[in-house]
């Protein structure tokens, strides 16, 4: 059993596969060379669900997890060869670099007489499934998730049982190398693994409050306090999700989500569409991972030079004087993490003010981020860049002070991560005339 991005043992049917018909499991994990360019965040936070993981297979089979250090190519055909395994179950890959990789170790493994399975995927609905009558994939989000609630998905697997023969480190006949030292993420991480990740989704189902004062669960409530950064109004389980330590279809388990009972389960499953949506459109597209959905807006002018990295530098360090970017971009730095909402406004600030490349935020987000997805974070850039999906009104520009005044208006979001006011870098509506000049001369609209 090759881990990736399910790191549990419950609801996992590719466990279950592979335990099938009383086969021995040897749980692996790779270190894989390709996550040195991941942030330390998310290094720090995998290290961490790794952990919590072998602790779990220890506790219940008495063996641990093992770890291999090097290119995944070249060290699952060898492991298997070791064992004398005649089949690596996985859940499968449907990312840009996971596709390319699973592949070759599919072929290693198919000279030597074995084979690579993919049993489920971290999505509700696996990426390629939801389609048009004509056999088309979807680039609207609306259209695409009507298709994805009537297709549904599966209920959560049974749990694995006392049952499976593990075989893992330990126990003398497999070894490992263990894992590499745990990096300094530099912020502030949550408590990481499956454990962890029932227990924030237990206390969002739980909690109480809402907009109005009423009680009411988290979820219930969701689609009251979701934009409003200074409350706890969403689950923080993206990292949950980015690693899988916590499956979708569990979530929607224990949601209506069909569309027809509270509002707020009904917009929380939407954002897992949202989730399988993005993956979707990288799977179709995997060129759209770093360029434009829509290269007709390749021809909008972006700034470079020195001037504008110096501009960068102010947003990156949250220095622009605008206090629900500054505050975003320091929440970032500080905790790994940034609200919904305010991801799309410092989005906006980065592409319509300052005028600058999509991909530099992406980056940035990318390296600081411990939920950091391709699919999610990069066609959410593009998403407010309005290069991408669901571009409609065609061109919004966010004005960052009326979102304040919107979404924290009694300053307590902003006032938790600035201290001080600062002078704004650039007048809004003068940028924003401009990044609409600039959209008429590339596109003669």
């Amino acid at each position: 059993m090759w881990f990736r991005r399910d790191l549990r043992l419950g609801d996992n049917p590719a466990i279950l596969a592979a335990a099938a018909d009383g086969a021995e499991v040897v749980p692996v994990f790779v270190v894989d060379p390709a996550f040195d360019a991941a942030g330390a965040p998310r290094r720090a936070f995998l290290h961490d669900c790794l952990n919590s993981l072998d602790a779990s297979l220890r506790e219940a089979s008495g063996v641990g997890l093992v770890v291999r250090n090097g290119d995944p190519t070249h060290v699952i055909p060898t492991i298997a060869e070791e064992l004398g395994a005649d089949s690596v179950v996985v859940s499968r890959d449907y990312a840009p670099y996971g596709r390319v990789r699973d592949a070759a170790v599919a072929d290693a493994l198919h000279g030597t007489g074995r084979s690579l399975r993919g049993v489920g995927s971290p999505y509700a609905v696996d990426p390629g499934t939801v389609r048009k009558g004509d056999g088309n994939p979807y680039a609207v989000f609306t259209p695409f998730s009507k298709v994805w609630r009537r297709t549904g998905w599966n209920g959560p697997h049974e749990p694995v049982g006392d049952d499976v023969r593990w075989v893992g480190a330990g126990d003398g006949r497999i070894d490992s190398d263990g894992l590499p030292d745990r990096p300094d993420p530099g912020c502030d991480l949550p408590d990481a693994g499956e454990a962890a990740a029932f227990d924030r989704w237990r206390r969002f189902l739980d909690s109480t409050g809402a907009a109005d004062g009423t009680m009411r669960s988290g979820v219930d409530a969701y689609d009251e306090l979701r934009d409003r950064p200074a409350l706890t109004g969403t689950s923080h389980l993206s990292p949950d999700l980015k690693w899988g330590t916590i499956h979708p279809r569990t979530l929607l388990a224990d949601l209506d989500a069909s569309g027809s009972g509270e509002r707020g389960h009904t917009v929380f499953s939407s954002e897992l569409a949202w989730r399988d949506f993005y993956a979707d459109v990288l799977f179709h597209q995997p060129q759209t991972a770093w360029e434009n959905l829509n290269p007709k807006l390749n021809a909008i002018e972006l700034d470079s030079g020195g001037d504008a990295e110096q501009k960068f530098a102010r947003w990156c360090a949250g220095e622009t004087g605008f206090g629900i970017v500054d505050a975003g971009m320091r929440q970032l730095q500080a905790t790994g993490w940034m609200h919904n909402r305010v991801r799309m406004i410092v989005a906006s600030f980065l592409v319509k003010d300052l005028h600058l490349p999509w991909q530099w935020g992406a980056r940035w987000f990318m390296q600081h981020l411990v939920d950091g997805d391709l699919a999610s974070n990069n066609h959410g850039w593009q998403w407010a860049a309005g290069t991408g999906t669901d571009a409609a009104p065609y061109f919004r520009v966010f004005n960052p002070t009326v979102q304040q005044e919107r979404y924290d208006a009694d300053g307590a979001y902003v006032g938790r991560w600035v201290d001080r006011d600062t002078e704004p870098m650039l007048d809004h509506g003068t940028e924003r005339d401009e990044a609409l000049r600039r959209l008429k001369v590339a596109t003669g609209k």
